[in-house]
């Protein structure tokens, strides 16, 4: 039976392949992105380079179908991602210049811009996260098993709040982090994005952490 389990290195690969093939707004991006590489390079594998203790993957028979990644302090992140995980990067992926004419052009942008993390309007929920899951493994109960670890591990390291971002029209992704306690943080400068946060006391397990509600 699929369990959730802490990030171990060799599941790298799989987490890589697991981006990719939910890429699309949770669909497989391989035909949008060509090269393999490029979005985990922004969405999964930075993150386990940083802070690989808020890691997790769902583990089904060894092989790891789902993750949760993220980091406890997105301004330190981002000043990492500048100064250690985007310069040797740049060599394959140079800058693009003028307005970007296809998907890979605009990810490559999104690449060299890592400060499109600071938004002035979720400061106060520090903490963001990227969860994905193969779709044979979809609504079985394994991404709110992994999004109340990655809540619990934030909580456990005196993290008050998360926040996340998404395409405002995957429907289906915004109705499960509602369930998940999530709620709306108007973001006005990001129109099709849909910014969202909540504190990290677990309302699922009940331990109370104390923390307010944040909400504007």
């Amino acid at each position: 039976m699929p369990t959730v389990r802490p990030y171990r290195p060799d599941d790298r690969a799989a987490l890589a392949d697991i981006c990719v093939r939910t890429g699309d707004a949770g669909e497989d991006s391989r035909g949008l992105y060509p090269d393999l590489d490029l979005l985990p390079n922004i969405f999964v594998l930075p993150y386990v380079e940083f802070e690989p203790a808020l890691a997790f993957v769902v583990d089904d028979g060894g092989r790891a179908v789902g993750y949760v990644v993220g980091t406890s302090d997105t301004p330190t992140f981002v000043e990492w991602f500048r100064r250690v995980w985007l310069p040797p990067l740049t060599e394959r992926y140079p800058q693009p210049t003028g307005r970007p004419s296809t998907p890979t052009a605009w990810m490559v942008g999104l690449l060299h811009h890592p400060e499109r993390m600071l938004v002035p309007e979720v400061a106060a929920y520090p903490a963001h996260l990227h969860i994905d899951l193969l779709p044979t493994h979809q609504r079985a109960g394994h991404g709110r098993a992994l999004m109340t670890t990655f809540l619990d591990a934030l909580a456990d390291a005196g993290v008050a709040a998360v926040h996340l971002a998404m395409a405002a029209a995957n429907t289906r992704a915004r109705a499960f982090y509602g369930r998940m306690g999530f709620h709306e943080v108007p973001v006005p400068a990001a129109p099709g994005a849909a910014y969202l946060g909540r504190s990290t006391q677990d309302v699922q397990t009940g331990r109370a952490k104390g923390m307010p509600d944040l909400r504007p």
